[in-house]
Order: structure tokens, then C-alpha cells, then sequence
């Protein structure tokens, strides 16, 4: 059994890290951190853990937790990561941030986008971008990893294996993406309201999302060119789910089978990337509460494009769940430890 401490416990990540690692046969949760309920029981704060036997919340002390824990998960806000890890890290703690502080390389980029300080050099670059199913081996023998955001994990995985074929102009991607509103986390506000964003869509931050250069930056490294992406978030009246919708324009005649052949071959033995078959429309219904990415390729001849449909749970494949199988990939235990393998439904 290996320890296990969660920062952010009381947010949707963390709770939703509670709920995989509660039955996860390896773990003990040992330890949970929360800077706005220090001292109090988490089935105070969120009753519907009541059943489950958990220690009291905690206050953040780096030196204490680096001691009582295999390894932390950082279920925080953009920023807190960036000042904790460092002091985690150097106590020789293993962490796994959900948060965007360590996924992208560049401190400028990440300065530009993010409207904040980027964490240390020296830590940016020992962190490995934590997108399981295209870095399974950096994850195995990282100290640090960057768990990949809910939109770029839809998009990435729906989008890497084109990106190596060549088949696409580099910088003709557009994303357009739909996000339930479980991705906005608990703070209340005027935006998650719910007569505001019940019965309506609408789109935000277009042109300017923080997810734009991470999607851009793994697509370049995995494609051997630079891609440039047209990203585009919505918000849905619907708790959790992401539908991702990406065109690309071909620069070869394909057809639809040779995609999804292309596909068929680079997902092969991956255990949570489900490929559809042609002619198939993935819902977010059908990954719900899982953490597998359903994913259907298609090709408009009329046009010459690409389209590419993708389906994942936010707060499972998109936060906890991936991070729980990178933990599964650092301690060298089969992908799909702990994780549930059939989806919720209806």
C-alpha cells in the first residue's frame, strides 16, 4: 500500500481523486489538505463521503507532507502549484499537478496566457507532460507530472495521430469544444449561475484560452512540425463532459477507413481510447463517470477535411482519473488499476 495526500480535497478534482482512490487496492488516502477547512471532517464539508473512512483535513505544510506521503496529488487553482511543488519536490516527494502550472515548458508562454508568474525553470523542465497514452514511459520514472487539461485531452488524443501522419496542413486545425460546467470548479459566480446558464450556450475566452498553446505545444512536439489550433470552448447546461469536434484540412486524398485504420493502430492495446466504428457519433453520455475517450473519424470528400469527434468525462479522463492512471504508470501497476471500466448510464 502506498500513502496517498490530496491538496484541494474539498474542489471537484479533489473529491472526484477521493472517489477512484477509496477503491483503489494499492492506496491508502493517508492524508487530505485544504487551506479553507483546516481541522474539520470532509463529510462535514461533503456529506456523501460519510461511509468512507478518511483522516481530518489538514493545513498545507510542505515538510509534513512530503514525510506522510508516497506521493501528492495537487488538485488546486492555477498558481498555488507553482509555489508548493518546488518545496515538495525538493524534499523528494513525488507529485501529480491537475493543475496548468507545469504543463506548459515555456515560462513566457505560459506568463502570456495565464496572466501569472510561471513556476521555476528547473522544475518546468524536469516535469513530464502526463498524457498517458503518448508518454506512458517518461511518466514511469517521473518525479513530477503534469496531468494534461480536460479540453487538451479531448482534443490531443482525438488529434496526435494525424498530426504524425502528415495528412493535414499543420495549421489548418480548428477545436471547437463543449464543456459541462463541472469544469469551472465550486467557486460561485455570476458565470456558473444557474438561471444564468440554464437553457442557454455560449461560447468564451475565444481566441484567448490558457488550453490554446498546451493543445498547440503537444501536437508540435508529437507531429515533428509547429501546429497552430483555432481553439474555440463553449459552456453546456450539463454537469460534467466534454465534446470535442476538430477539422483539419487534408493535404492528401484519404478516406474515412484509411483514418480510421491510422487510428485502429495507434490506439492498439491503449485501454481507454475507444474507437468508434465510421458512421459513429459519440456522446458525452457514453464515457459519463469513466475514463475512456470515445472517438470517431470521418472524411468530408465534398470539402477535403477532416473531422474528428471526441468524447471524455472532465472530471475523470479530463482530472482525476487520468491522474490516477499516471499514478498507476509511476508505481508500475497495470493502467487500469482502480479505475472504474464501465461507464454510468442513463
Amino acid at each position: 500500500m502506498i500513502r496517498v495526500g490530496i491538496v484541494g480535497a474539498t474542489g471537484y478534482s479533489g473529491v472526484e481523486l477521493i472517489r477512484l482512490l477509496a477503491g483503489h487496492p494499492h492506496v491508502q488516502v493517508a492524508n487530505l489538505y485544504s487551506s479553507s477547512a483546516e481541522g474539520e471532517a470532509l463529510d462535514s464539508v461533503l456529506p456523501h463521503v460519510q461511509h468512507v473512512s478518511l483522516p481530518q483535513l489538514s493545513a498545507i505544510d510542505a515538510e509534513q507532507m512530503s514525510a506522510a506521503n508516497d506521493v501528492v496529488f495537487l488538485a488546486t487553482p492555477a498558481g498555488v502549484s507553482a509555489e508548493l511543488s518546488p518545496e515538495l519536490l525538493k524534499r523528494g516527494a513525488r507529485v501529480i499537478d491537475l493543475s496548468g502550472d507545469f504543463r506548459l515548458e515555456s515560462g513566457e508562454v505560459y506568463r502570456q496566457w495565464y496572466k501569472r508568474e510561471p513556476a521555476p525553470g528547473e522544475w518546468l523542465d524536469r516535469a513530464v507532460y502526463g498524457l498517458a497514452e503518448w508518454n506512458a514511459a517518461q511518466v514511469a520514472g517521473a518525479q513530477l507530472v503534469a496531468n494534461p487539461g480536460c479540453y487538451p485531452t479531448a482534443a490531443l488524443l482525438a488529434l496526435i495521430p494525424l498530426a504524425q501522419s502528415g495528412w493535414v496542413n499543420p495549421r489548418s486545425w480548428i477545436v471547437d469544444a463543449k464543456s459541462g460546467v463541472s469544469g469551472a470548479g465550486r467557486g460561485v459566480s455570476l458565470g456558473v449561475h444557474f438561471s444564468e446558464i440554464n437553457d442557454s450556450i455560449h461560447a468564451y475566452k475565444v481566441a484567448q484560452h490558457q488550453h490554446t498553446p498546451e493543445i498547440e505545444q503537444e501536437l508540435s512536439k508529437k507531429g515533428g512540425v509547429e501546429h497552430v489550433v483555432q481553439f474555440t470552448p463553449h459552456l453546456v447546461p450539463m454537469t460534467r463532459g466534454i465534446l470535442v469536434t476538430a477539422y483539419g484540412q487534408l493535404e492528401r486524398a484519404v478516406t474515412t477507413d484509411e483514418v480510421h485504420q491510422l487510428y485502429r493502430s495507434a490506439y492498439e492495446g491503449k485501454p481507454f481510447v475507444r474507437l468508434r466504428k465510421p458512421g459513429s457519433h459519440p456522446r458525452t453520455k457514453e464515457v459519463y463517470g469513466s475514463n475512456y475517450c470515445d472517438i470517431s473519424v470521418h472524411v468530408d470528400e465534398r470539402t477535403g477535411r477532416v473531422i474528428v469527434l471526441s468524447v471524455i468525462d472532465n472530471m475523470v479522463k479530463g482530472a482525476a482519473g487520468q491522474a490516477v492512471q499516471n499514478m498507476n504508470l509511476m508505481f508500475g501497476w497495470p493502467e487500469a488499476t482502480g479505475l472504474p471500466l464501465v461507464p454510468l448510464f442513463p
